[in-house]
């Protein structure tokens, strides 16, 4: 393999962990109803794969291209998602099912996060469950500081297409997740 075909091949990696990478966060924005973040996304998305492409098929006798290809669509598949995590579009819900609903309430309160409890009756009596919202990067973080709390709770985590706070907030509003706590 020559140095050129050594780096065309390095550039294909690097340019499909762009695309594929960009594919995955477009996909999240399509999820969560966020059109023009998707777009935007998709646009360069595409771009950068249309080239990619092409170089790979002038040169497909060469099959260190098409290695490049398939290496550079599975990294850019894990970096994607690893953005993702540490981005976090979104918003979710907490579900925690707890015998020690008023307690823990307060703790997570204390903590920051927004609480609403209600009464239930459980398989085994009264529990009280407990829906905090939060943007999606500090789910974990509620789900840990209540387990922290009560290591006996059950914690449902779901995602939140939309939301509003007294008709003021839309989900797809940059300041609206700005400004929330």
């Amino acid at each position: 393999m020559t140095w050129g075909v050594f780096l065309s091949c390095l550039l294909i990696v690097a340019a499909r962990i762009v695309d594929v990478s960009l594919g995955t966060i477009r996909t999240i924005c399509v999820v969560n109803g966020r059109r023009g973040v998707a777009w935007f996304l998709g646009f360069f998305e595409v771009l950068v794969w249309i080239l990619v492409v092409s170089n790979v098929i002038e040169h497909l006798q060469n099959p260190a291209y098409a290695i490049a290809y398939a290496l550079g669509f599975a990294t850019g598949n894990y970096i994607g998602i690893t953005i993702d995590r540490h981005v976090g579009f979104g918003e979710q819900v907490v579900r925690v099912f707890t015998r020690k609903g008023a307690e823990l309430a307060g703790y997570l309160r204390d903590g920051g996060f927004r609480v609403t409890a209600f009464a239930g009756r459980g398989r085994d009596g009264p529990v009280e469950l407990l829906f905090i919202e939060t943007p999606r990067r500090l789910a974990a973080k509620a789900a840990a500081q209540a387990r922290k709390f009560d290591a006996e709770c059950f914690i449902v985590v779901d995602d939140v297409r939309s939301a509003s706070l007294a008709g003021t907030m839309r989900a797809d509003d940059w300041r609206s997740v700005v400004k929330k706590k």
